[in-house]
């Protein structure tokens, strides 16, 4: 198939550029994939859809400031964004404007932190050396910023409240650049309605990278590759889902990036089993999933990987349909916006 074959048009207006006041307050369209039918209702209905014994599993990730606003020595303003974790204090980043930057160069941002330019990767990356007064991550808190999609918009790269709203309610464990977005409509009372449906929730955990985000670059999708992630499962949680799959019980993955790892995990393994491990696993159509059974998920770019995976999972004609009924009705799109639940 094409990459063609996974565009759409959106109006601007539709992109979400902040969150709600209350985060489960946003619509969600359920999408049966048996019988093609799709349905408009609210985040809050979730816990209806939900049965005993379905296991819901969510990645408890936490995003950390990974943005950072200095200067060159010219005075030039620059803004990195931290990719990958090298070594100790060494990264892989996205930074603007990188012409600018050859290896060499320094930068400073405040006056508990520099940096030094090391080389130039693959895709214009950079490699940057940090030094820092302290603690590396207790600056990096203190200094950086929340590190927001390209699409949203703020006059200097985010708002204060970003800091929490970009982040899940359960997020726990430290290491992603950005927020697994199907999960920020979770509040503590949407979870203990769950809980008390008689359904048991699965913590993973996935750091999001640039992998989630980075664009096909190929025109046909067969050929295109998603780039590693690491993942977590633990003791108490493999068991716990090999024994929903044992009894034929619904595992309902929250997210796109808590799919690829659930599925990276069986597909590699032939079933849930705990450890660290690479969620290395591209999913396009003709993939047969093994371990979801049901997806909520945030509507995605066009032409993107996530949309792939989430076409593949329930067809591309009716993605597609639905798609171009949320367009209609006016849904709210991508991190901030609205959901899908996807049966």
């Amino acid at each position: 198939m094409k990459i063609s074959d996974f565009d759409y048009q959106l109006p601007d207006e539709l992109i979400a550029q902040e969150p709600l006041d209350e985060r489960q307050a946003s619509r969600m369209m359920v999408v049966n994939r048996s019988s093609g039918a799709i349905e408009d209702r609210m985040f809050t209905d979730l816990p209806d859809l939900l049965a005993a014994g379905d296991v819901l599993v969510v990645n408890n990730t936490k995003v950390f400031p990974a943005r950072l606003l200095g200067k060159s020595e010219t005075g030039a303003n620059v803004e990195i964004f931290l990719v990958r974790e090298i070594e100790d204090q060494v990264w892989e980043s996205l930074a603007r404007p990188a012409r600018r930057l050859p290896p060499g160069k320094r930068i400073y941002f405040d006056q508990d932190l520099s940096a030094d330019v090391v080389d130039r990767v693959q895709a214009g990356n950079l490699v940057i050396r940090f030094t820092a007064t302290g603690r590396f991550e207790d600056v990096l808190e203190r200094i950086g910023k929340t590190p927001l999609p390209p699409y949203i918009k703020r006059s200097d790269g985010s708002l204060e409240q970003d800091r929490t709203r970009y982040q899940t309610v359960y997020a726990k464990e430290r290491g992603s650049i950005a927020a697994p977005t199907a999960g920020l409509h979770f509040t503590e009372d949407v979870i203990a309605g769950i809980k008390a449906r008689g359904v048991e929730i699965i913590e993973i955990t996935l750091h999001v990278g640039y992998a989630t985000f980075e664009p096909v670059r190929v025109d046909e999708i067969s050929e295109h590759r998603v780039s590693p992630e690491n993942y977590e499962v633990d003791e108490s949680s493999a068991k716990l889902l090999a024994q929903a799959v044992a009894e034929r019980r619904r595992i309902v993955a929250v997210g796109t990036t808590t799919t690829r790892a659930l599925e990276s995990c069986v597909a590699r393994n032939g079933r849930f089993v705990a450890g660290r491990e690479t969620a290395d696993l591209t999913i396009t159509p003709g993939y047969e999933f093994k371990g979801v059974n049901s997806l909520l998920t945030n509507f995605h770019l066009p032409k993107s990987s996530l949309l792939i995976l989430v076409s593949t999972f329930a067809g591309r004609e009716l993605i597609m349909k639905a798609y171009e009924h949320a367009v209609a009705e006016r849904y709210r799109f991508y991190s901030y916006g609205d959901c899908m639940f996807i049966n």
